[in-house]
């Protein structure tokens, strides 16, 4: 992801190159600027991407066809913008979707840009079940060739190659014992014949090998660790590194090949701890393991199954309190986790086959495509938060794992509803996280009572806070009237007579829902004070800049008034 001066670069970069190019589409936009306008561009733009080889395409909205920057208008609320990510997915192959936008000031005006990705290895993107490519400005339809040209692309599975001069002798002896039983576990229908097998015959029977000769994937699943540099590659490697609250390193270990041990090895250094937190209404704590071991294996697995060897890169598990990262070079393929959760089934695409079907039939990850749904409804067996995806970064991907609960109200709501889907159980969950979740999806957890506040600033609904004793931590999210708000600070003037915004920040800010951000609780401030100035209540006795509030004339007299007879 670009911080804001690489955004600027960035532009600069696209407004630099001569001449036309297909993997970038300049815009005004407009006012009318469309939806189904912006899904064909983008559908477009991920095939031209796929077909020049580049990493990203991209839209720019606000600069004209000449290049000359006349910014743009158009859907000038972050929140319009983010929500189009979830609406762009929902009608495009595999529910892909851009990478993320950019907004970029300049003294003409805002300029918009949309990082879009190439299209998978092999598989065109349609917007609506229709592909569409750049044919010089005009968008047309994608061309036979064009479709040939992307669906004969066939990846080369660098763990599939066959190492000629590597031997039997390359592989541990332990690993391969370890490979055995494993074998045995997922196929027991095999195990007593397996018993019979030399070693050249199981590890042909596992996919480990190719008609006896030595695979790359079978280095990195058994093999030696001295004999690692055959596959070519030096950073063969798992890096376990523990951090403090705040980052800081604490310790760290790295594991070599054979992965088949390395996992094992790696685990025994993570502190699974007993988690203990009080349920419902309940005097005695649930006690549970922080993580489920099931979990870690799977992200573990998974790192190393779809590690992208030819960047050269690590595969890195840091452990935080509470909460684990695992780290591996490469773009996830799918594109969409959501996807992924939704089909469960095979993916038309992996990045290593032979490694992935050699770790299916070693018990090392689940039927490939299943694995990663899994996860995700182990984590809600527990009440606990889902996995949660890093994909920002075409080039790595990153999954947290947490280790406990974050949000008391989410943990009763799964207790309490166990009809819940999946899908839903995600957008609830990246409501408790506080992330973004598309106005149709905060619509569908409205319509289920799941939800309230003011969109996009949702929390769990009262229903659920109620449920599980939680009052006092609702009211402070739903928060008072405004008329609570008015009173204390006319009560606030009758006792020192003037205020100025700041004593009123100090008075109001943590009384405030603790929904609203800063700037919002700013402009409920103000609000409330022009709503008073308004009926007559107060008046500002400095000016704008040297602001001073007091009571008004009629407001004094009113209070006093008030005194007198509540003394009589």
């Amino acid at each position: 992801m670009l911080n804001e001066a690489q955004a600027h670069a960035k532009l600069a970069e696209l407004l630099a190159v001569p001449g036309e190019s297909e993997c970038v589409e300049w815009k005004s936009a407009e006012d009318d600027f469309n939806f189904e306008k912006l899904g064909k561009y983008f559908s477009a733009l991920w095939n031209e991407a796929n077909l020049k080889g580049k990493d990203s395409s991209w839209l720019v909205l606000g600069v004209r066809n000449d290049k000359t920057v006349c910014g743009c208008r158009w859907k000038q609320q972050r929140p319009e913008l983010d929500n189009l990510k979830q609406g762009i997915s929902e009608h495009t192959t595999f529910s892909h979707t851009f990478m993320e936008i950019y907004e970029v000031s300049t003294p003409e005006g805002r300029v918009v840009l949309f990082q879009i990705p190439p299209a998978p290895h092999g598989i065109p993107i349609a917007w609506k079940s229709f592909w569409y490519v750049r044919n010089g400005e005009s968008l047309v339809g994608l061309t036979i060739d064009k479709l040939d040209r992307i669906r004969s692309q066939v990846r080369n599975d660098w763990s599939g190659a066959v190492i000629p001069e590597a031997t039997l002798n390359d592989l541990a002896p332990q690993a391969i014992l370890k490979a055995r039983e494993q074998y045995s576990i997922k196929h027991p229908k095999h195990a007593e014949e397996a018993k019979t097998w030399d070693n050249a015959t199981f590890l042909n029977k596992a996919k480990v090998l190719k008609q006896g000769k030595i695979t790359r994937a079978a280095l990195l699943l058994l093999g030696r660790e001295e004999s690692g540099s055959l596959t070519g590659r030096s950073q063969l490697i798992i890096s376990w590194i523990i951090q403090d609250s705040s980052g800081k390193p604490l310790d760290y270990q790295h594991f070599g090949i054979p992965f088949i041990l390395a996992v094992g090895q790696v685990l025994g250094n993570i502190r699974n701890l007993t988690y203990r937190y009080l349920p419902n209404e309940s005097l005695f704590p649930q006690e549970i393991s922080t993580y489920d071991s099931y979990v870690i294996r799977e992200a573990l697995h998974n790192s190393i199954a779809h590690q992208d060897y030819t960047l050269n890169g690590k595969i890195n598990v840091v452990e935080k309190p509470d909460e684990l990262l695992f780290a591996n070079a490469g773009s996830f393929l799918p594109g969409s986790v959501e996807a992924v959760v939704e089909r469960d089934a095979p993916s038309e695409e992996y990045r290593n086959p032979c490694l992935a079907e050699a770790m299916v039939n070693l018990n090392m990850i689940d039927t490939i495509g299943s694995g990663i749904k899994k996860m995700f409804e182990t984590q809600r067996g527990r009440f606990f938060p889902l996995p949660e995806y890093d994909l920002n970064d075409s080039s790595r991907v990153e999954v947290k794992i947490f280790g406990k609960v974050l949000n008391p109200n989410y943990t009763a709501l799964l207790r309490e509803r166990p009809d819940l889907d999946l899908p839903t159980v995600m957008l609830l969950d990246m409501v408790q996280k506080g992330k973004h979740i598309s106005l149709e999806a905060a619509h569908r957890l409205r319509a289920l009572h799941l939800v309230e506040g003011r969109y996009p600033h949702l929390f769990i609904s009262s229903l659920v806070a109620i449920a599980i004793d939680q009052r006092a931590e609702y009211i402070r999210k739903r928060a008072f009237d405004d008329a609570h708000y008015e009173q204390l600070i006319l009560s606030y003037l009758e006792e020192y007579s003037s205020a100025t915004r700041d004593d009123f920040r100090a008075l109001l800010f943590d009384k405030l829902s603790d929904v609203l951000t800063a700037s919002q609780k700013e402009h409920k401030l103000h609000n409330l004070l022009h709503g008073l100035k308004r009926k007559g209540k107060v008046f500002n006795s400095r000016g704008r800049k040297f602001a001073r509030w007091e009571l008004s004339p009629e407001t004094i007299t009113y209070s006093s008034e008030s005194i007198v007879n509540n003394y009589k």
